[in-house]
């Protein structure tokens, strides 16, 4: 697939904030920014990652993929492990129940040359939790050395796990999960501020995950409701954490991994003609992904009802976009829409929940 820049108009807002990103080496693994893409299903796939990546995201992270879709070479999810050859610091994350099937998987899983294979261990959704994969998996804790053990040694490249807190307030057991995962090298550690029985609801516990980093087990990774540059800028400057993960953040705030090194993040030069100019590198990106037509109408609808949230009018272009028939339909309502904006200001209430139904 060809990379296509963008424009030099765009290019030139995003270049002096990429500048201002620092590096960061989380044990061997080197990324361009301490701000990370968390994996979300059903949308982390490798359009929207290489977007977020030229966006200014440090590294990203695949939409949760199963191992036993992977071994029983279903074509589906064989595609889900496509990396684009532009994706620069990309992980897979397989999730499963078995560490013989993950094992398996995690074999074919680095063959397309990712930076590392992470682990889902926090997956709240009950189709997955009820097979014993996701956030089930910190259940059983004593069971996790033999489970890392067998995936790790069937792996070239590092191993990595995304837990959350505990299961429940009741078993809290994230610091325990860290001890078994340092000693049986796993390569860094990101956790989500909830517990299982929390799902998206609530607040994330940053207190005690600025206690957990503090630790200094393993390199640590904190996620958990960063959904605006402010408080991304303001967690950024006082953090104990090596990185932070943005999961939900970016699919309302699309320019966040960049607006979020801005001295005043309030004021962002990203305008609507900036919007539709990603809008469309996604829809081009996507078309390099797959060729259903049913996945070109679905994926574009719901990115730009995220991207669009905020601006004057969204609500109205939503409900035209869900009657569209075509995706041809879909991108010129778009782009009739955004062109006629006078500003790219948003006005969102980030207090209220957020895809609080899960996405991984």
């Amino acid at each position: 697939m060809s990379f296509k820049p963008f424009s030099k108009t765009l290019q030139n807002k995003i270049d002096p904030l990429m500048a201002r990103r620092p590096k960061v080496k989380l044990g061997s693994i080197d990324f361009d920014s301490p701000l990370l893409l968390a994996p979300m299903s059903a949308i982390c796939n490798a359009p929207f990652r290489e977007l977020m990546e030229r966006l200014g995201a440090g590294g990203t992270v695949s939409e949760l993929i199963s191992c036993h879709g992977i071994n029983n070479g279903n074509e589906r999810t064989r595609n889900m492990l496509k990396i684009f050859e532009a994706e620069k610091n990309i992980g897979i994350q397989l999730f499963g129940e078995e560490g013989e099937a993950m094992a398996e998987a995690s074999k074919v899983a680095q063959e397309g040359g990712p930076k590392f294979i992470d682990i889902n261990m926090g997956c709240p959704v009950r189709k997955v939790v009820s097979k014993g994969g996701g956030s089930a998996l910190l259940k059983e804790p004593l069971k996790l050395g033999k489970f890392f053990n067998t995936i790790k040694s069937a792996l070239e490249v590092p191993l990595t796990i995304k837990i959350r807190t505990g299961w429940d307030e009741n078993s809290i057991n994230a610091l325990e999960v860290m001890h078994i995962a340092k000693e049986e090298g796993v390569e860094f550690i990101a956790v989500h501020g909830r517990t299982r029985t929390q799902g998206y609801s609530g607040q994330a516990k940053w207190n005690l995950l600025e206690e957990l980093a503090s630790e200094k087990i393993l390199p640590f990774i904190g996620n958990g409701d960063l959904h605006h540059p402010v408080t991304t800028k303001q967690r950024l400057e006082m953090t104990n954490c090596q990185a932070l993960m943005l999961g939900r953040g970016p699919l309302r705030s699309p320019f966040i991994f960049l607006e979020s090194y801005l001295d005043d993040p309030t004021t962002s030069p990203f305008t609507t003609s900036d919007y539709l100019e990603i809008i469309n590198e996604y829809y081009r990106l996507l078309q390099h992904y797959t060729d259903w037509e049913r996945v070109y109408l679905i994926q574009m609808r719901k990115l730009i009802v995220w991207f669009i949230s905020g601006f004057h009018g969204a609500s109205k272009l939503r409900t035209k976009l869900f009657e569209a028939k075509d995706v041809e339909d879909v991108m010129k309502l778009t782009e009739d829409y955004l062109l006629a904006l006078p500003s790219a200001k948003k006005n969102i209430d980030f207090t209220q929940s957020f895809m609080s139904g899960g996405h991984g």
